[in-house]
Protein backbone atom coordinates (compact mmCIF):
# COMPACT_ATOMS: atom_id res chain seq x y z
CA UNK A 1 0.00 0.00 0.00
CA UNK A 2 1.51 3.32 -1.04
CA UNK A 3 1.30 6.59 0.84
CA UNK A 4 2.74 10.06 0.57
CA UNK A 5 2.66 13.14 2.72
CA UNK A 6 2.66 16.89 2.41
CA UNK A 7 3.10 19.58 5.05
CA UNK A 8 1.30 22.83 5.74
CA UNK A 9 1.45 25.56 8.37
CA UNK A 10 -2.04 26.58 9.36
CA UNK A 11 -3.07 29.77 11.10
CA UNK A 12 -4.37 29.27 14.61
CA UNK A 13 -6.45 31.83 16.50
CA UNK A 14 -4.30 31.86 19.66
CA UNK A 15 -0.93 30.45 18.65
CA UNK A 16 1.76 30.65 16.05
CA UNK A 17 0.94 28.75 12.85
CA UNK A 18 0.65 25.02 13.53
CA UNK A 19 2.45 22.53 11.31
CA UNK A 20 0.43 19.58 10.04
CA UNK A 21 1.62 16.65 7.98
CA UNK A 22 -1.04 15.10 5.76
CA UNK A 23 -0.46 11.43 4.94
CA UNK A 24 -2.55 10.38 1.96
CA UNK A 25 -3.40 6.75 1.33
CA UNK A 26 -3.27 6.34 -2.43
CA UNK A 27 -5.02 2.97 -2.24
CA UNK A 28 -7.97 4.32 -0.27
CA UNK A 29 -11.53 4.14 -1.47
CA UNK A 30 -14.25 6.77 -1.36
CA UNK A 31 -15.31 6.29 2.28
CA UNK A 32 -11.77 6.29 3.68
CA UNK A 33 -11.38 7.15 7.38
CA UNK A 34 -9.72 10.46 8.19
CA UNK A 35 -7.62 10.37 11.36
CA UNK A 36 -6.31 13.40 13.23
CA UNK A 37 -3.15 12.05 14.88
CA UNK A 38 -1.30 13.48 17.90
CA UNK A 39 2.25 12.41 18.72
CA UNK A 40 3.70 11.56 22.13
CA UNK A 41 6.45 13.28 24.07
CA UNK A 42 5.09 13.87 27.59
CA UNK A 43 3.52 17.18 26.47
CA UNK A 44 6.95 18.83 26.14
CA UNK A 45 8.65 17.08 23.21
CA UNK A 46 8.00 15.16 20.02
CA UNK A 47 6.86 16.18 16.55
CA UNK A 48 5.20 14.89 13.42
CA UNK A 49 8.53 13.19 12.71
CA UNK A 50 8.54 11.21 15.97
CA UNK A 51 4.88 10.34 15.37
CA UNK A 52 5.56 9.04 11.87
CA UNK A 53 5.56 5.35 12.84
CA UNK A 54 2.02 5.40 14.23
CA UNK A 55 0.83 7.60 11.37
CA UNK A 56 2.23 5.08 8.87
CA UNK A 57 0.47 2.19 10.61
CA UNK A 58 -2.81 4.10 10.42
CA UNK A 59 -2.23 4.67 6.70
CA UNK A 60 -1.44 0.98 6.22
CA UNK A 61 -4.72 0.19 7.99
CA UNK A 62 -6.58 2.16 5.33
CA UNK A 63 -6.80 5.74 6.62
CA UNK A 64 -5.78 9.20 5.54
CA UNK A 65 -3.95 10.87 8.42
CA UNK A 66 -3.40 14.45 9.53
CA UNK A 67 -0.56 14.60 12.09
CA UNK A 68 -0.36 17.75 14.20
CA UNK A 69 2.55 19.61 15.83
CA UNK A 70 0.44 20.95 18.67
CA UNK A 71 1.68 23.73 21.04
CA UNK A 72 4.15 22.41 23.62
CA UNK A 73 4.37 22.88 27.37
CA UNK A 74 5.74 24.52 29.46
CA UNK A 75 5.55 27.55 27.17
CA UNK A 76 1.98 26.57 26.30
CA UNK A 77 0.34 24.88 29.33
CA UNK A 78 -3.15 23.37 29.42
CA UNK A 79 -5.42 23.98 27.59
CA UNK A 80 -3.17 25.30 24.81
CA UNK A 81 -2.30 21.96 23.18
CA UNK A 82 -5.90 20.83 23.32
CA UNK A 83 -7.28 24.06 21.91
CA UNK A 84 -4.73 24.06 19.10
CA UNK A 85 -5.50 20.42 18.30
CA UNK A 86 -9.23 21.12 18.31
CA UNK A 87 -8.77 23.91 15.76
CA UNK A 88 -6.83 21.50 13.59
CA UNK A 89 -9.57 18.87 14.00
CA UNK A 90 -12.17 21.37 12.81
CA UNK A 91 -9.91 22.39 9.93
CA UNK A 92 -9.42 18.76 8.87
CA UNK A 93 -13.15 18.04 9.12
CA UNK A 94 -14.08 21.07 7.02
CA UNK A 95 -11.27 21.06 4.47
CA UNK A 96 -9.87 17.57 3.91
CA UNK A 97 -11.57 15.78 1.00
CA UNK A 98 -11.51 12.49 2.94
CA UNK A 99 -13.75 13.95 5.66
CA UNK A 100 -16.43 14.76 3.09
CA UNK A 101 -16.88 11.11 2.18
CA UNK A 102 -15.72 9.11 5.20
CA UNK A 103 -15.73 9.05 9.00
CA UNK A 104 -13.45 11.15 11.20
CA UNK A 105 -11.32 9.76 14.05
CA UNK A 106 -8.87 11.10 16.60
CA UNK A 107 -5.80 9.11 17.61
CA UNK A 108 -2.70 9.57 19.72
CA UNK A 109 0.02 7.88 21.69
CA UNK A 110 1.16 8.72 25.25
CA UNK A 111 0.58 12.50 25.71
CA UNK A 112 -1.09 12.45 22.30
CA UNK A 113 -3.45 9.80 23.67
CA UNK A 114 -4.42 12.21 26.42
CA UNK A 115 -5.12 14.90 23.85
CA UNK A 116 -7.11 12.52 21.65
CA UNK A 117 -9.27 11.55 24.64
CA UNK A 118 -9.71 15.23 25.47
CA UNK A 119 -10.72 15.99 21.89
CA UNK A 120 -13.36 13.26 22.04
CA UNK A 121 -14.80 14.93 25.14
CA UNK A 122 -14.73 18.35 23.48
CA UNK A 123 -16.33 17.08 20.29
CA UNK A 124 -19.13 15.48 22.31
CA UNK A 125 -19.74 18.63 24.35
CA UNK A 126 -19.62 21.01 21.37
CA UNK A 127 -21.41 18.56 19.06
CA UNK A 128 -18.81 19.21 16.41
CA UNK A 129 -17.28 17.52 14.61
CA UNK A 130 -19.06 14.15 14.67
CA UNK A 131 -16.43 11.55 15.55
CA UNK A 132 -16.61 7.93 14.47
CA UNK A 133 -14.02 6.84 17.03
CA UNK A 134 -11.01 7.56 19.22
CA UNK A 135 -7.79 5.54 19.20
CA UNK A 136 -5.69 5.76 22.37
CA UNK A 137 -2.27 4.11 22.58
CA UNK A 138 -0.58 4.00 25.97
CA UNK A 139 -2.50 7.17 26.89
CA UNK A 140 -1.45 9.46 29.75
CA UNK A 141 -4.78 9.86 31.54
CA UNK A 142 -3.99 10.08 35.25
CA UNK A 143 -1.76 12.86 36.63
CA UNK A 144 -1.70 11.22 40.08
CA UNK A 145 1.05 8.86 38.84
CA UNK A 146 0.19 6.34 41.57
CA UNK A 147 -0.67 3.14 39.71
CA UNK A 148 1.13 -0.16 40.15
CA UNK A 149 2.37 -0.12 36.55
CA UNK A 150 3.85 3.36 36.99
CA UNK A 151 5.62 2.25 40.16
CA UNK A 152 6.91 -0.89 38.44
CA UNK A 153 8.49 1.34 35.81
CA UNK A 154 10.24 3.22 38.60
CA UNK A 155 8.34 6.32 37.63
CA UNK A 156 6.61 8.49 40.15
CA UNK A 157 5.58 11.95 41.26
CA UNK A 158 9.01 13.51 40.68
CA UNK A 159 12.13 12.81 38.68
CA UNK A 160 10.66 11.10 35.62
CA UNK A 161 9.75 12.48 32.22
CA UNK A 162 6.03 11.71 32.60
CA UNK A 163 5.78 13.37 36.02
CA UNK A 164 7.73 16.35 34.74
CA UNK A 165 5.55 16.41 31.64
CA UNK A 166 2.35 16.46 33.68
CA UNK A 167 3.74 19.29 35.83
CA UNK A 168 4.69 21.33 32.75
CA UNK A 169 1.38 20.67 31.03
CA UNK A 170 -0.95 21.38 33.95
CA UNK A 171 0.94 24.36 35.28
CA UNK A 172 -0.96 24.25 38.58
CA UNK A 173 -2.47 21.44 40.63
CA UNK A 174 -6.07 22.63 40.22
CA UNK A 175 -5.93 21.86 36.48
CA UNK A 176 -5.64 18.13 37.33
CA UNK A 177 -9.36 18.11 38.14
CA UNK A 178 -10.39 19.34 34.68
CA UNK A 179 -11.90 16.45 32.69
CA UNK A 180 -10.28 17.60 29.44
CA UNK A 181 -6.85 17.57 31.11
CA UNK A 182 -7.25 14.27 32.99
CA UNK A 183 -9.96 12.24 31.21
CA UNK A 184 -9.69 9.30 33.62
CA UNK A 185 -11.10 11.52 36.37
CA UNK A 186 -13.99 12.83 34.27
CA UNK A 187 -17.34 12.29 35.96
CA UNK A 188 -19.29 12.19 32.68
CA UNK A 189 -18.10 9.87 29.93
CA UNK A 190 -21.43 8.81 28.42
CA UNK A 191 -22.00 9.74 24.80
CA UNK A 192 -18.36 9.58 23.72
CA UNK A 193 -17.25 8.20 20.39
CA UNK A 194 -16.34 4.48 20.31
CA UNK A 195 -12.85 3.86 21.64
CA UNK A 196 -9.92 1.58 20.88
CA UNK A 197 -7.49 1.60 23.82
CA UNK A 198 -4.23 -0.32 23.48
CA UNK A 199 -1.57 -0.83 26.13
CA UNK A 200 1.11 -3.45 26.83
CA UNK A 201 2.24 -5.66 29.67
CA UNK A 202 5.40 -3.57 30.06
CA UNK A 203 3.70 -0.20 29.53
CA UNK A 204 3.87 2.23 32.49
CA UNK A 205 0.41 3.48 31.43
CA UNK A 206 -0.98 -0.08 31.52
CA UNK A 207 -3.14 0.39 34.62
CA UNK A 208 -4.63 3.76 33.77
CA UNK A 209 -5.37 2.57 30.22
CA UNK A 210 -7.37 -0.40 31.49
CA UNK A 211 -9.08 1.74 34.12
CA UNK A 212 -10.27 4.02 31.31
CA UNK A 213 -11.56 1.02 29.38
CA UNK A 214 -13.60 0.02 32.43
CA UNK A 215 -14.90 3.55 32.99
CA UNK A 216 -15.96 3.93 29.36
CA UNK A 217 -17.68 0.56 29.39
CA UNK A 218 -19.53 1.37 32.61
CA UNK A 219 -20.78 4.58 30.99
CA UNK A 220 -22.19 2.72 27.98
CA UNK A 221 -19.44 3.69 25.50
CA UNK A 222 -18.40 1.05 22.99
CA UNK A 223 -14.77 0.31 23.79
CA UNK A 224 -12.19 -2.28 22.85
CA UNK A 225 -9.23 -2.73 25.19
CA UNK A 226 -6.12 -4.66 24.20
CA UNK A 227 -2.95 -5.57 26.10
CA UNK A 228 0.07 -6.47 23.98
CA UNK A 229 2.53 -9.05 25.26
CA UNK A 230 5.88 -7.84 26.55
CA UNK A 231 8.43 -6.80 25.57
CA UNK A 232 7.26 -3.79 23.59
CA UNK A 233 9.19 -0.89 25.08
CA UNK A 234 5.99 1.18 25.02
CA UNK A 235 5.44 4.08 24.98
CA UNK A 236 8.98 5.04 23.93
CA UNK A 237 9.08 2.70 20.92
CA UNK A 238 5.90 4.29 19.58
CA UNK A 239 8.00 7.38 18.90
CA UNK A 240 10.78 5.64 16.97
CA UNK A 241 11.05 4.22 13.45
CA UNK A 242 9.43 0.82 13.21
CA UNK A 243 11.82 -2.10 13.58
CA UNK A 244 11.47 -4.66 10.77
CA UNK A 245 10.90 -7.46 13.32
CA UNK A 246 8.40 -5.55 15.46
CA UNK A 247 5.62 -8.01 16.24
CA UNK A 248 3.44 -5.41 17.90
CA UNK A 249 3.43 -3.17 14.82
CA UNK A 250 1.60 -5.76 12.73
CA UNK A 251 -0.82 -6.41 15.60
CA UNK A 252 -1.51 -2.72 15.96
CA UNK A 253 -2.13 -2.24 12.24
CA UNK A 254 -4.65 -5.11 12.30
CA UNK A 255 -6.39 -3.62 15.34
CA UNK A 256 -6.76 -0.33 13.47
CA UNK A 257 -8.24 -2.11 10.46
CA UNK A 258 -10.74 -4.02 12.57
CA UNK A 259 -11.74 -0.92 14.50
CA UNK A 260 -12.40 1.02 11.29
CA UNK A 261 -14.59 -1.84 10.04
CA UNK A 262 -16.51 -2.17 13.31
CA UNK A 263 -17.18 1.52 13.73
CA UNK A 264 -18.33 1.76 10.12
CA UNK A 265 -20.85 -0.99 10.78
CA UNK A 266 -22.03 0.78 13.94
CA UNK A 267 -22.51 4.23 12.45
CA UNK A 268 -25.06 5.66 10.12
CA UNK A 269 -22.43 7.81 8.49
CA UNK A 270 -23.52 9.85 5.52
CA UNK A 271 -21.47 12.53 3.77
CA UNK A 272 -22.31 16.02 5.04
CA UNK A 273 -22.33 19.26 3.13
CA UNK A 274 -19.47 21.56 4.00
CA UNK A 275 -19.60 25.36 4.12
Amino acid sequence: MSAQWTEQRLECSRFAPIRVRVHRNDSAGRATPLVLHLHGGAFTAGSVETGAAVAELLVQAGANVVSVDYPMAPANPFPSALEGAFEMLLWAYKNCPAAKNGPTFVAGEEAGGNLAAGLALMARDQRMPPLAGQILLSPMLDPCMATKSIRAAEAGPVGCKWADGWHSYLGSADKASHPYAAPLGASRLAGLAPALVVTAEDDPMHDESLSYVRRLRECGVFVEGHVLSAPTGWPDTLQRPLAPDSAWAAQLRDMFKEFFVKTAAMSNFAPLARP
